[in-house]
């Protein structure tokens, strides 16, 4: 009979937090231990959850980033929730062939629609035709999502990405992870709380208002924790990457597109867009790590040259590159590049911001061909933000069409970011953590590639 077990995945929390600020995960740390964890290149969120949940790189697993080039579409897609996109056994999958009646629950974790687990949700908007998007959540079995929310409200979508993201939306899924677990009882349970990923990137690292940050988000993980010591059950807090400072934008597709190699479509509404299909090389950006796509192969060490003379690049991977840190997968740009530890790169692509498309200053995870830091604040430059958010908000409620442009294009306001390897002797405040309430899977710093084994090891061992 396996020992239950709770996994939180506390997004951005570093050993180098642990203290005062963390009561509750301290006491996790005391009855067991605390470590720094190794982590994946790209140390973003569905490359690192998919690699913790498998215990494998993206060569196998096929998560290079958070977004990709998909090349038979010739369309970059990000965040997508189809589990089938994530190769390899999942923890999930291992644990049942050792039980049969192992259950578990998956509760926000990415790549959550249809995974073969007993019970998910995960944020789900429903797009009306006219254009509205109105918010809500996905989940299996479907009637557990009107459960949830109707004890807990509509899931806040707002309060999850964009600029009012903030610690309701944790709340939300640490007392739906309390329901779920009362109710259900799962033999693992795994909750993802978001809540640092904000202000870290909005303020920094270093800002002495990210000590509200941490102690409200170890609030939260004190419900979760709270509830599964009632049930007798492990606990392990991991993180999927730390968040450093940062003060310089590349602007990768910029430098592309004046070299030659990137094609744009001027849109009849007086716009431009990426033409990814059309162009020589272009840049899928996602924070500290950029996937190169170049059609011809005779292209590939002229933009390989290109890059790594860029400032702020500092280092470009070719394919004996990609090998090395296991990013040797076909969904993999030719090239990979790795931003300077103070720079992050942003997917901006038009020269001049009149340009700009139109999705460029709203909140629209889905149609940037990049991640956009920038849309976790409002734009400085408007005079009366909330104002205009309430005139939108108010011809969403008419049924009206609206346009929430409330997003500036000033990249140089984003102060934290991530996805490089922490660098040696900083893995501490510069890598992730894993927490774990049993001394008996001690053993050193684990790699991320161990924890899934850990994990198990923790629930079957005798």
């Amino acid at each position: 009979m396996p020992r239950k077990l709770v996994v939180l995945n506390v997004v951005g929390l570093t050993h180098a937090m642990l203290g005062e600020n963390t009561p509750h995960i301290a006491r996790v740390a005391a009855d067991g231990f605390a470590r720094p964890m190794g982590t994946v290149l790209p140390a973003v969120t569905c490359t690192a959850q998919s690699t913790l949940l498998t215990g494998t790189l993206p060569r196998e697993h096929g998560v290079v980033a958070n977004g990709w080039y998909f090349r038979d579409l010739a369309e970059v897609l990000f965040w997508r929730q189809s589990n089938r996109l994530v190769g390899s056994e999942r923890i999930y999958e291992a644990a049942r062939k050792r039980d049969p009646e192992y259950t578990t629950a998956k509760l926000f974790w990415w790549y959550n629609m249809y995974a073969p687990v007993e019970w998910s949700v995960t944020p789900r908007p429903s797009y009306a035709a006219d254009g509205r998007k109105v918010f809500d959540s996905y989940s299996q079995p479907p009637e557990l999502r009107h459960r949830l929310q109707n004890k807990l409200g509509t899931f806040p979508l707002l309060r999850f990405w964009g600029p009012g993201a903030d610690i309701t939306s944790s709340r939300w899924i640490a007392d739906a992870a309390v329901e779920v677990m009362h109710e259900h009882d799962p033999t693992l349970t795994l909750v993802y709380l978001p809540h640092l990923d904000y202000n870290l990137q909005r303020l920094g690292p270093d800002d002495p208002r990210i000590a509200d940050e941490i102690r409200a988000v170890d609030a939260e993980a004190g419900k979760v924790i709270d509830a599964a010591r009632v049930r007798g059950a492990e606990i392990v807090v991991v993180s999927e990457y730390a968040i450093t400072a940062v003060d310089r934008p590349v602007h990768i597709n910029r430098i592309l597109r004046e070299a030659g190699y990137l094609a744009v479509r001027e849109e009849p509404l007086g716009w431009e867009t990426l033409d990814a299909g059309a162009s020589r090389a272009f840049a899928v950006a996602d924070h500290q790590v950029a996937h190169v796509y170049v059609t011809d192969p005779r292209d590939v060490e002229p933009v390989r040259k290109l890059l790594a003379a860029t400032e702020g690049i500092e280092r470009v991977l070719d394919a004996a590159g990609k090998a090395e840190f296991g990013l040797d997968h076909e969904r993999s740009g030719e090239l990979v590049a790795v931003a300077a530890p103070d720079a992050w790169f942003t997917y901006y692509f038009w020269l001049d911001d009149a340009l700009a498309p139109d999705y460029a200053r709203t909140v629209d995870i889905h149609r940037k061909p990049g991640y956009d830091p920038v849309e976790l604040f409002l734009d400085p430059q408007l005079r009366f933000p909330k104002l205009r958010i309430a005139r939108r908000l108010a011809q969403k409620k008419l049924g009206l069409r609206y346009y929430m442009d409330v997003i500036g294009l000033d990249a140089s306001i984003v102060k934290g970011s991530h996805g490089r390897l922490p660098a040696r002797g900083r893995e501490q405040s510069d890598g992730p953590v894993f927490v774990c309430s049993s001394k008996s899977i001690e053993d050193g710093n684990p790699p991320m590639t161990a924890i899934k084994d850990l994990l198990l090891q923790l629930q079957f061992a005798p």
